[in-house]
């Protein structure tokens, strides 16, 4: 009698451990299949409409996290699209509309003690991040950044992004690699192509010996493709699907003024 109720007790215990092992088995390929969506970017611009714009994290988390932080936190409300190119892209993201603004730690991060600039590392190929492979196709959005290779300091442009992006109007391979992609346009294509044919006061192809370089109100000369309108960023919120992506890693900015600065002296 004892020997039959140990086996049915040993019976049982089997049988609770194969199932516990199956629940846990059954969790982590829960886990693992579970369908969570992309992000998922909306950006009003006045007068023209909706662009919603699919976010990539696992191709370039730490650039989605960036963007995400910013956008949700209401940086890029009531910014400006100031370079746009038909056949290439529309630029903006820039909160002084000039194009030459970095993002301050206080736009991502609460109580900041010492505020200051930062960017972000290029999350692309030429800087030894090999898992970004998108494409820069017609729609996709990829964060724009400074060129210091003609004074020998090409890392330092790499690693400059930060809240500034851009568009793509058409398919340009020769950016592959060379930029943070991380996302695609979903809806509002028809948006961005009316952006990128607004009239802008001139452009590259117009400059010759002869030509003579408008200037603005403080007789600061203007950039070729800027808008003579700029189209306005009303706002732009990111729908996460419950997951939070956090706070990016961030960098200090290369400051190029002031490394020049001492040999001047």
């Amino acid at each position: 009698m004892k020997k039959t109720v140990i086996r049915i007790l040993l019976i049982i215990g089997i049988l609770l451990c194969i199932a516990g092992i199956g629940y846990v088995v059954y969790g982590v390929y829960q886990k693992a299949t579970l369908d969570i969506p992309n992000p998922v970017a909306t950006m009003e611009v006045e007068g023209y409409g909706t662009i919603k714009i699919e976010l990539y994290p696992d191709k370039a988390p730490n650039t989605v996290a960036n963007f995400i932080r910013l956008a949700n936190r209401g940086f890029y409300n009531g910014t400006t699209f100031h370079r746009t190119m038909p056949d290439f892209v529309i630029q903006g993201g820039s909160k002084d509309g000039d194009g030459t603004t970095s993002p301050m730690l206080s736009d991502i991060l609460d109580n900041v003690e010492e505020d200051g600039a930062y960017n972000i590392p290029g999350e692309f190929i030429a800087n030894g991040y090999e898992e970004n492979n998108i494409k820069h196709e017609e729609g996709v959005i990829s964060m724009a950044r400074s060129d210091y290779s003609s004074w020998g300091y090409t890392q330092a442009g790499y690693n400059s992004g930060g809240c500034q992006f851009f568009i793509m109007t058409e398919d340009n391979s020769s950016l592959d690699g060379l930029y943070a992609a991380f996302g695609k346009v979903i809806e509002g294509m028809d948006v961005v192509d009316a952006i990128s044919n607004v009239e802008v006061y001139y452009r590259d192809t117009e400059v010759d010996s002869d030509f003579e370089v408008p200037e603005d109100e403080d007789g600061n000369e203007i950039a070729s493709d800027t808008p003579k309108d700029m189209p306005v960023i009303t706002s732009v919120s990111v729908e996460t699907y419950g997951v939070d992506y956090g706070v990016p890693e961030t960098v200090e900015p290369f400051d190029l003024s002031s490394l020049y600065s001492q040999y001047l002296y």
